[in-house]
């Protein structure tokens, strides 16, 4: 399993992707919520999400805290 700051990371560096591939060429909105499976962004949502949750949960068993 990934540390906090791993995927805090992780995070920072699909955030630059998304940053570069749309100042690349610009991001519609069909392509960020249903982007076909040959898309740069495929899951793009879902892997983001994913790992936010996972640094929120760390941080919850971190504190002790419920989340």
């Amino acid at each position: 399993m990934s540390t906090k700051q791993e995927k805090i990371e992780k995070l920072l560096e699909m955030q630059r992707r998304f940053i570069a591939l749309d100042r690349e060429r610009g991001v519609n909105m069909d392509e960020y919520f249903v982007p076909d499976e040959d898309s740069d962004l495929h899951n793009y949502r879902q892997d983001y999400m994913e790992h936010a949750m996972d640094v929120v949960k760390l941080a919850h068993e971190e504190k002790g805290s419920k989340n």
